[in-house]
This record gives structure tokens, sequence and C-alpha cells, in this order.
């Protein structure tokens, strides 16, 4: 029988497809096996060896990715290993394995250097939620390549980061938040210097901040916030060259903000809010020339005065500086200074004086201004235009000193009453 020429065009690609398939490099059977016993350890009610029967690195689930390393000794002169294991479904468009009600974390994750020798990526997200899920107690031996150790918003996570953490040399990221991770930070962090990403936050974490993290001189994302942090803010951060964002907020963090913070001249994030910080509002912020948000609210004995510190901070976008226990006057350079200024809180402090004529300039960029429940006196500064545009945003009551006039406006009289 003689075959048509779209026939024939079908055989041949069949032909080759299955020459490719037969040639291509097989993923090792013990690399296979562990990652068997990683799926069914996040979700067993799934026949994960039915649904991938074939090698995965041809054929396996989304969140498992595989890369080609040079291997002198196989036929092919490459071999695949897995690099990126991915759990927890995250999105549509991100559709990774899905994690079932009993998901715990397989002993061969953690052991991995021999299980996943090529390992870059080991992330879990939203696994552990359900039933308690306790990390080993053992060191980890996690492989020398690993680069980002990402386990984030699993609640039932329990357990403590074990100081051979510190044993994975090209680490870029490690981020543990929202978890029941508890314990110390270990100090053997330090020890990572390729670190880029250090977040572990909204979990359990307590005791000091390891000064050794002053030792991760590529860190550019610091974030401890929402623990149970004590302890002061360790010196050492201020050798943190690269650091664009430092957030230990929501923790029980006591004594002054160091001064050798303002060597931070790339950070543009700083966050101490909501803990037991006094000493005042240091002058070393200034030094700080890219700085755009800058948040200390929620320390009622930090004191003192606002600092005249503003003339290198054009970039500032939003100050919290709410229930400080702030006295003195609010400074008129802030009002020249701050050009981009959207967001401004002073209150609930004991600022007095009137306010200065230069906070006017801040109606070309301010979204929200908040100085309520101070002791400010005298005339309001800002345009009856601007406080019809800001509305609930421009926050001044609790201050019956303030006075305000009526101002004729077209066809509208704009009436201020700030809580008279």
């Amino acid at each position: 029988m003689e075959l048509s020429p779209s026939s024939t065009v079908l055989f041949l690609l069949l032909v080759l497809f299955g020459a490719a398939a037969q040639e291509s490099p097989r993923l090792p059977a013990a690399e296979q096996e562990a990652a068997y016993a990683a799926l069914e350890s996040i979700n067993s009610g799934v026949d994960w060896r039915f649904l991938y029967p074939d090698d995965l690195c041809l054929s396996g689930p989304h969140g498992l990715l595989c890369d080609l390393f040079s291997d002198p000794s196989d036929s092919s002169g490459a071999v695949p290993h897995i690099v990126e294991l991915n759990f927890g479904f995250v999105s549509d468009f991100s559709s990774n394995p899905p994690c079932g009600p009993n998901a715990s974390i397989s002993p061969v994750l953690l052991s991995a250097a021999s299980s996943f020798p090529f390992l870059r990526k080991l992330f879990y997200y939203n696994c552990f939620a359900a039933s308690r899920s306790p990390l080993p107690t053992r060191p980890w031996s996690l492989p020398a390549s690993l680069e980002e150790l990402v386990l984030i918003q699993n609640p039932s996570l329990v357990g403590r980061i074990p100081p051979s953490v510190g044993d994975l040399p090209r680490l870029r990221r490690l981020v543990v938040s929202g978890t029941g991770v508890s314990g110390t930070i270990p100090d053997e962090i330090g020890d990572l210097p390729d670190l880029e990403q250090l977040v572990l936050s909204r979990s359990r974490f307590r005791g000091p901040v390891p000064s050794g993290l002053g030792r991760c001189s590529a860190l550019k994302i610091l974030d401890l916030s929402a623990n149970r942090l004590s302890g002061r803010v360790p010196a050492e951060l201020g050798r943190l060259a690269r650091l664009v964002k430092l957030d230990l907020s929501s923790n029980r963090i006591s004594g002054p903000i160091p001064a050798r913070l303002g060597r931070l001249s790339r950070l543009e994030f700083l966050d101490l809010s909501n803990n037991r910080l006094t000493g005042g509002v240091p002058t070393a912020l200034g030094e700080m020339r890219g700085l755009k948000e800058v948040y200390l609210s929620g320390n009622p004995g930090l004191g003192g005065r606002i600092p005249e510190i503003w003339e290198g901070l054009g970039g500032i976008l939003g100050i919290g500086m709410s229930g400080l226990g702030l006295t003195g006057n609010i400074p008129g350079s802030m009002g020249v200074f701050l050009g981009n200024l959207c967001y401004l809180a002073l209150d609930n402090n004991l600022l007095e004086g009137e306010l200065p004529d230069q906070l006017k300039r801040l109606e070309a960029s301010a979204k929200e201004i908040n100085l309520a429940n101070n002791s400010l006196a005298g005339r309001i500064p800002f345009s009856a235009g601007f406080v019809d545009r800001m509305r609930g945003k421009l926050k001044l009551t609790g201050n019956p000193k303030l006075c305000v006039e009526e101002e004729e406006s077209g066809a509208f009289v704009v009436l201020l009453h700030f809580g008279l």
C-alpha cells in the first residue's frame, strides 16, 4: 500500500521524535525516585507515578525544572539534573504541584546534598497550613549549589533554623515568612557571602538580631519584621553597604538607633516601627541620601525633637513618626526640601508651636498628612482647595489651639472644623 504524502510526513516525524526520545539523556534513577518521594510528601492523595511515569525532566509537573550538566562518562556527554523544586499553588500562571492537607517536608529534601546534588531552588508556598509540620531537628545537608530556600505562608511549619544553614556558600535568598518557625536566628547566616535577600518575617523568632549579619556584604534586603526579637539594633548593620531595605518593625527591640546606620547610603526603605526604641530620631538619618521611606511610629519612648536633617533627603516619599513622644516645633525645612513627599504622619506626639508656612509647599505632592493629637497652635497654612481635595486625608483634629479662617472660593465657602 502506497502512503499519501501527508501520511509519509507524519510517519517520518514520529520516527524522528521516537529516535530523539531514545537518544535524550535521562534523569538518574536515584534522583527520579527522590523526586517522587518529595512529591508524595507534599500530597499523598495524588498518584504522581501514574501521572508522570516517564522521565520527570522530559514530562514532569510544572514546578520541577531540570538543566543539563556535562558528564564525560555519559555517552551523550550531558546528563539532566533537577535544579528547581517549587511546591504549592501560587496562581494560574504558576501552577506548581498543589499541596495536600497532610503535607510534610520529605527527609530527602533536607538531605538533598545526595538526593539532588545540583538543586538551586527549593520553594514551598502555603503547603503547611492545616496539620503541624515540624522541620527536622538534625542538621540540614543541603547541596552547596542551592541559591534559593523559600518557605512562604506556611503557618503550621514549626521548628528552628539550624546553624548548618551557614554552610551554603551560594545561597542568595533565604525566605521564611508567615510560619510558626521559632528559636533564635543563627549567627552563622553571617557566613553566607552571596546572600542578597534575608526575609525571616511574620514568624516566631526570638532573641537578638545577630550582629553577624553585618558580615553579609552582598545583602540588599533584610526583613525581620513581626517576630519576637529583642535586644538592640546591631551597629554592625551599618556595614551593609548594598542594603536597600531594612525592616525590623513589630518586634521588642530596645535602645537607641545606631548612628552607624547613617552609612547605609543606598538604603531606600527603613522601618523600625512598633518597637521599644529610645534616644530620639538620630541625625544620622540625614546621611541616607537614597532614602525614600522611613517609618519609626509606635516607639513611644523615642522622644526628642524632629532633627534638621532634610536638606539632602529630597527623594523621600513617606515619613511615619506617629506616637514617638516628639516635642518642639515642626521644622519648616520639611516643607522646603521634601518636594516629593506623599505621606507624612506626625500624629499623637507632643509637638507644639505654629505650623510653618513652608508646609504649604507639600500641597503639590502630598496624598496624606496626619498631624492629629498634638499641641499645635496658630493659623493653618494650607489652601482651601488643598483641604477640599484631601478631605479625610488631612488630619488635624486634637489640636484645639489651631485656628482657621473662612475662605471664599467662587460660589462656595470652605469651612474647616478640626475638632474645635
